[in-house]
């Protein structure tokens, strides 16, 4: 039992803290630089941002190398897990890359300072193995991000409140997991009301793990969690799942009222990310205001159903459970 505990700990837990590391530092900060980009003097910055998209290797390759670096195996097998990540991340995006190098790298430690021809044969299997596994195991994953899609796009016919609801809980869940919501939501190009329900969801679980986890992580995580990601749990959230209940009650609180009492929008490029870089309330600001919405009026929802609601009825819930017991101090400590 104390080596499944171990082993769980250790490949579970440990590599998606590390994994999740790594996301914030590629993509999540490619998004960030993004925004920045966007103002004048800052323009410069824009190669950086388009080298770190959601679709650049690069972030396969730094989700890779960090897994690694946490499980701390040998340099050759390290450095090969870069590419391991790059090639899961083509075929299965951030959980493909998990999958290949979590593997690939466990059978390149089999064989590594095993021969004289360590510096080649180490790298090889390495990554041949990875890359098999890349290409010929991950489809279940995109299987499995094509049925997601398909209950979201099920929930947009359904009633304004039951929408909501579901958007707002599915794409927030599925940012907060070691799966794509940004290219989920492109994917199936979902706007108006259910993009700014899932626009809500996502906020909900970044603003909602940034400020109940403030008393563990201070500053730094409220910056990482709220302008970054909630993916950063995830390791915590494998140990200890209730954490999340405060942060997706949030979520299903909060979807009904942007659908029915807000009215709030969005297109498919800002529904899935949330407050990370931005770049939801920025989209959602444009999508409301080339409806011909007041300006002011916008800002003031956001302002409400992006920030203030989301961080409000989390820590309430966060509250209640503590007193309850369920939750603890270091129950959602970071890094």
């Amino acid at each position: 039992m104390e080596t499944i505990k171990r082993l769980f700990r250790k490949y579970v837990v440990d590599a998606l803290s590390y994994m999740a590391l790594g996301l914030f530092c590629s993509l999540i900060l490619g998004l960030i630089v993004g925004q920045l980009a966007k103002i004048e003097f800052l323009g410069f910055l824009g190669f950086i941002a388009e080298a770190l998209s959601a679709s650049s290797p690069l972030v396969g390759a730094c989700i890779g190398f960090a897994i690694v670096l946490g499980l701390k195996y040998a340099p050759l097998v390290t450095i090969s897990s870069a590419i391991v990540g790059a090639l899961g991340y083509k075929y299965g995006g951030p959980v493909g890359s998990y999958f290949a190098v979590i593997i690939a790298a466990r059978v390149g430690e089999l064989v590594s300072k095993k021969t004289p021809v360590d510096i080649i044969l180490t790298p090889l299997v390495t990554i041949v193995v990875g890359g098999m596994i890349a290409r010929y195991c991950c489809s279940p994953i995109n299987d499995f991000m094509l049925y997601l899609g398909s209950l979201i796009n099920n929930a947009t016919a359904l009633s304004p409140f039951l929408m909501g609801v579901v958007v707002s809980v599915l794409v927030g869940c599925a940012l907060t997991l070691p799966i794509s919501s940004a290219a989920l939501c492109i994917m199936l190009g979902i706007d108006g009301l259910a993009a700014g329900a899932a626009t809500v969801g996502c906020c909900a679980q970044m603003v909602g793990f940034a400020v109940i986890s403030f008393k563990d992580n201070g500053v730094g995580g409220l910056i990482s969690q709220g302008l970054g990601t909630s993916m950063l749990q995830i390791g915590n959230i494998v140990r200890k799942p209730i954490i999340w209940l405060a942060p997706t009650l949030t979520a299903a609180i909060l979807g009904p009222v942007s659908t029915m009492v807000f009215g709030m929008t969005n297109n498919a490029l800002g529904a899935g990310m949330g407050t990370s870089g931005l770049v939801g309330p920025i989209a959602t600001y444009a999508d409301m205001t080339a409806a011909g919405g007041d300006p002011t009026a916008i800002i003031i929802k956001i302002a409400v159903l992006h920030f203030v609601a989301p961080a409000i009825i989390s820590l309430l819930i966060h509250f209640a459970m503590t007193r309850l017991g369920w939750v603890k101090k270091g129950d959602m400590k970071i890094g």
